[in-house]
């Protein structure tokens, strides 16, 4: 590796989604709109348009608003999935069969039209296993609707805080999986894409997870691209959510992608111990997961009591102590002494082997 080194929404239960047959209905006719041009400019300009290229097949979509009222059955609240300050999410059905997942954008929502644009690019250009997919957009009329691929179980934040009655706590190894593989994705994002991009959101509510359990990065309306040549940073207003944020950008608006990092370990800390980043309903001094931890972390003989008590003690003892020991170094006030990505990937995969059981393939490495 060459480097070393935060959809927020409540699911709703989705047994009962209809997305099949049923009445059709639609906007009328359909506008032309500038975005929808801007779009479609910055795509092929960046892509390289032309014979041979591969951009276009993997193109995002045009969909008009009568095509999305029909794959809901026009919006249809037994097939609304969650919802939140951007709008509503719902399960949806394309006239190919396809089951997708649909974003529509409420016009007085948190997100705003500029972060529309911005995600439809990154993820027209940005393809990986661990980046879910945009199948398309829709821009008719003042409409801002965005269409992913469906993803079965929800987000992290789904399986992690305030669990059903009867529903089972992620495993251990379930755990070290999505850990890995949203590593996987923030490495394709800072040493893989050309200039790297900064995701400024990740977080549990962003990762989603198919039918086994393989997480996919979701929402980069929020995500730039990093400093290229001699800069080092990259000056925006400050954007994500609390309690993910590394300190050094909430204070000053300097991105970089170890502000990523930072927001890694707070995914890794909720992994963990089952808490959540911020949560208000726990005592003054217990609500931020990061500040509850830190204690914790200057004591290796009280690693243990960090574990997520749903566990119940079901866990490797020195794969936790190594995953604390990777987290804690993700969390350093110091963006310097935070590691890179690269070098977390082979961590945790280094964890992941041992926590299967399996023969690791690779030496223990230096950040452990």
């Amino acid at each position: 590796m060459g480097c070393f080194s935060c959809i927020l929404f409540r699911r709703k239960d989705v047994s009962k989604i209809e997305v099949d047959g049923g009445a059709r209905s639609g906007s009328g006719k359909r506008r032309g709109s500038c975005e929808e041009d801007a779009i479609e400019k910055r795509r092929a300009s960046k892509s390289g348009k032309g014979k041979g290229s591969n951009s276009a097949k993997s193109a995002a979509r045009s969909f008009t608003f009568r095509d999305l009222a029909t794959a809901t059955r026009n919006f249809k609240e037994v097939n609304l999935i969650g919802e939140g300050g951007f709008g509503r999410v719902y399960k949806g059905r394309l006239e190919t069969g396809e089951v997708v997942a649909i974003k529509q954008l409420n016009h007085d929502g948190l997100q705003g039209f500029q972060e529309f644009i911005v995600e439809v690019l990154m993820l027209s250009l940005l393809h990986h296993p661990n980046l879910v997919t945009l199948h398309g957009y829709c821009t008719d009329g003042d409409q801002r609707l965005l269409v992913y691929e469906y993803m079965p179980m929800g987000s992290l934040e789904d399986h992690l805080f305030d669990l059903d009655p009867g529903q089972a706590p992620l495993d251990w190894n379930t755990r070290m999986k999505i850990a890995v593989g949203s590593a996987k994705g923030l490495e394709y994002l800072h040493c893989k894409a050309n200039p790297p991009v900064i995701y400024r959101d990740l977080k549990s509510a962003n990762i989603l997870l198919d039918n086994d359990f393989n997480p996919k990065l979701s929402d980069f309306g929020l995500a730039k691209l990093g400093p290229v040549g001699d800069n080092t940073h990259v000056s925006t207003r400050v954007m994500g959510t609390y309690g993910y944020c590394a300190p050094e950008y909430a204070m000053s608006g300097k991105l970089t992608l170890k502000s990523d990092i930072y927001s890694f370990g707070v995914v890794l800390m909720e992994l963990i111990t089952g808490r959540k980043a911020i949560d208000t309903t726990r005592k003054q001094g217990d609500q931020n997961l990061v500040v509850w931890s830190r204690p914790f972390l200057r004591d290796r003989r009280k690693f243990v009591q960090l574990a997520d008590p749903l566990l119940e003690g079901q866990f490797p003892i020195r794969c936790l102590h190594h995953a604390i020991a990777i987290t804690a170094m993700c969390l350093q006030d110091q963006p310097t002494f935070r590691p890179l990505i690269g070098d977390i990937v082979v961590a945790l995969e280094y964890l992941a082997t041992q926590s299967s059981g399996t023969e690791p393939r690779k030496q223990v490495p230096d950040i452990l």
